[in-house]
Order: structure tokens, then C-alpha cells, then sequence
């Protein structure tokens, strides 16, 4: 197990403590695992409030489907989801509120609409979304996606050591992002799970996530019904959800701080079992020590 000290996380106004669930919600007609079901802004709303109520500290909302498909431009993503942030932001001023998006033009208009948190899966390939973090005062996560372009797809990728690659590029990217004032304690490291990777290297990460803990980022893990965990299983991707869960009871005991999910609820359960076999895991607020 890694050390369970952890460095501050806050995001509006929160210390998200030990272990904060992040809940995905797409504005996309061609999500790989809800195929659209969230993608009508009403869908979305209700899909955010259940997701509140199910205990998520962070709602991520995305415009973009990760995987290749039709071309979005700036001007539909940012229709899909700068709307929402400002409906989100009015229903739920607690709740931490980040997008999923790697464009400068888009964290810029979202951070102004009430977002906390920009998410970049693609590793930086906009240099100019971490200024954007900076300028308007939010956090940023900080990904490794091997050098691919936003939306393609690895051929034959090989790395001598892919923590190690990991490593290097996201703590890089960190560094840069607290140079240019973004605050340190609003920034996350994310490996990025099947970004860049085959389904060897997500494991080899899963395995060695300690080592990305040690860095004292917090780090971010999004392992959700994701392609190494049904690889790994021989499942589908709507029979991931046992893999999912023990994916994230293994990342919590290296040491993860967030998780991004598409099931809150069985998510925190999951956590909740974590802090029972481990308190010394626990959320900080004290809400999750088992009681004797």
C-alpha cells in the first residue's frame, strides 16, 4: 500500500479529501458505453442530479466522444456543453464541476460559465489550455496519452517503460501548469487508462499505480468499463461492472484520490468497502470510518 498522506485537493472551495467520485456525463450522441442516452440536455440535468444524490463530489461533462466518429468542431462542442455547465453550476453550486475537453477556446468559455476543473485526456496538445487554467483560476488534469492525436487510436505502441513514460509526461505537464499559476493543489495527474495504450500498459500502470502516487500529485484514474478491463475479463462492455469496481478498490489502496465512473453509486460503495478494510484510507471528512 502507498502512504495514505496525502496533499491538499480543492476545488471550489472543497477539500475533496481522500477519495472523491467524478461522475461521468456525456452531451454526445456516440458515448462508447451509454450510446447517447445523456445526450438531450434535459437527459443530462437528470442524469447530473441522480448523479448528486448518488454521492458525486465532481460532475465531468464531455462534448466529445474519445474514440473516432464524426467530426466536432469548437462551435458544436461548445454548444453541447457550456449550457449545461451554467445549468449545472445554478442546480448544484456545491457540486465540483469539470469538462472533459483538450481545446483552449473551450476550457476559456466553460471556465466563464461556472466550471472548477478542466479535464484534458489528450495529454496537452493545446499548451494553451493550462494558461487558460491559470487565467480564470481553475484546476486542470494533467493526462498521458502517448503523443497520439485527440480521438485516434494507438497502432502497435510500445514504450521501454510505460510508467516511466507516464510518469515523466504528466509531472512535466504539472509542473508547467503550476509555473503558470495554476494552484497546486488544483492539479491532478491522470495516466489515462487505454489513451495511448494497449491493454498490457493499462495494466502494467494499474499494477505500478504507487509509483504515480509517490510523485504527491493526486492522481486521477478513469478505469470505467474501459477496453483493458473487458480484454482482461473476455466481457462486453455493459459486463464490466465487477472489473470496474475492483480496478477502483485496487487504485484507492495505491493511493488514487478521484475516480471516474459511470456508476456513482456502486462506485461508493466500493470506496465505502475500501475504508472499512483499511480506515486509515477513509475520506478525511470522516464520513466513510467504519464504526466499532
Amino acid at each position: 500500500m502507498t502512504s495514505p498522506d496525502a496533499a491538499p485537493l480543492r476545488l471550489n472551495g472543497r477539500d475533496l479529501g481522500r477519495h472523491a467520485i467524478m461522475a461521468v456525463v456525456n452531451r454526445t450522441p456516440d458515448s462508447f458505453f451509454d450510446r447517447g442516452a445523456t445526450y438531450g440536455f434535459e437527459a443530462a440535468l437528470d442524469a447530473v442530479d441522480r448523479a448528486v444524490a448518488d454521492g458525486a463530489d465532481i460532475i465531468d461533462i464531455g462534448g466529445v466522444k474519445a474514440g473516432p466518429g464524426e467530426d466536432v468542431g469548437v462551435a458544436e462542442e461548445l454548444r453541447r456543453v457550456v449550457d449545461l455547465v451554467a445549468a449545472v453550476r445554478d442546480r448544484h453550486p456545491g457540486v465540483v464541476i469539470s469538462v472533459d475537453t483538450w481545446r483552449a477556446e473551450v476550457g476559456a468559455a466553460v471556465a466563464e460559465a461556472g466550471a472548477d476543473l478542466l479535464n484534458d485526456t489528450w495529454g496537452g496538445p493545446d499548451p494553451e489550455l493550462a494558461e487558460v487554467a491559470a487565467a480564470h483560476g481553475v484546476g486542470l488534469v494533467c493526462a498521458h496519452a502517448g503523443g497520439l492525436d485527440p480521438r485516434t487510436r494507438p497502432h502497435r505502441i510500445g514504450y521501454d517503460d510505460v510508467v516511466a513514460d507516464v510518469i515523466g509526461h504528466v509531472t512535466a505537464e504539472a509542473e508547467r501548469a503550476l509555473a503558470l499559476g495554476v494552484a497546486r493543489e488544483a492539479i491532478l495527474i491522470d495516466p489515462a487508462h487505454d489513451f495511448g495504450k494497449n491493454t498490457r500498459h493499462s495494466l502494467e500502470i494499474t499494477r505500478r499505480l504507487g509509483e504515480l502516487t509517490a510523485t504527491g500529485w493526486p492522481v486521477l484514474v478513469a478505469v470505467s468499463n474501459k477496453d483493458f478491463i473487458g480484454e482482461a475479463l473476455g466481457r462486453p462492455v455493459d459486463r464490466r461492472g465487477v472489473g470496474t469496481m475492483a480496478v477502483l478498490g485496487v487504485s484507492a489502496l495505491l493511493g488514487a484520490r478521484v475516480f471516474r465512473v459511470h456508476d456513482v453509486a456502486a462506485a461508493r460503495r466500493a470506496l465505502n468497502a475500501v475504508a472499512a478494510v483499511a480506515p486509515e484510507y477513509s475520506d478525511r471528512r470522516g464520513r466513510r470510518r467504519p464504526t466499532r
